[in-house]
Formats: structure tokens, sequence, C-alpha cells
């Protein structure tokens, strides 16, 4: 049986925990990046630290902890 989503703004949206991990993660795009592997979509990715829940943010050059705020609500 899947676990349904909180539905409060405080924590992880599918668990409640308070914990989360920031990383990166780049991608190739299409055409000639992907033939020649060219990392051109980079991403935030928020996980929570209980249960991997995880959110992706395009990387616009903002702090991490910005990006944290707006998984939390």
């Amino acid at each position: 049986m899947a676990t349904e989503p909180s539905t409060h703004d405080d924590g992880c949206p599918k668990c409640g925990h308070t914990d989360a991990e920031v990383g990166k993660m780049s991608t190739t795009g299409g055409g000639l990046s992907k033939m020649f592997d060219i990392q051109t979509n980079k991403f935030r990715v928020v996980s929570c630290t209980n249960c991997g829940y995880s959110e992706l943010y395009r990387d616009t050059g903002s702090a991490g902890s910005d990006i944290v705020d707006v998984f939390f609500g």
C-alpha cells in the first residue's frame, strides 16, 4: 500500500522528517550535446535523509539553503 503525501507544510512532503541533503546532478541535452556527452542541464537534488524522497530544482546559481526552504515549504 502506498503512503499518502503529508498535507502539512513542515518537513518532507512524504514523511514529515525535517532533515534534508542537497546534491548536484548534471544531464545531457539532445542533439550534439548528447552525442559528445556534454552536460548542459544542471540541477540541485534535495533529498529527505529519512525516507529518500527527492525533488529536482534547476540550478540557477542560488544558494542551496534557499532550495531546502522551498522543499520544506
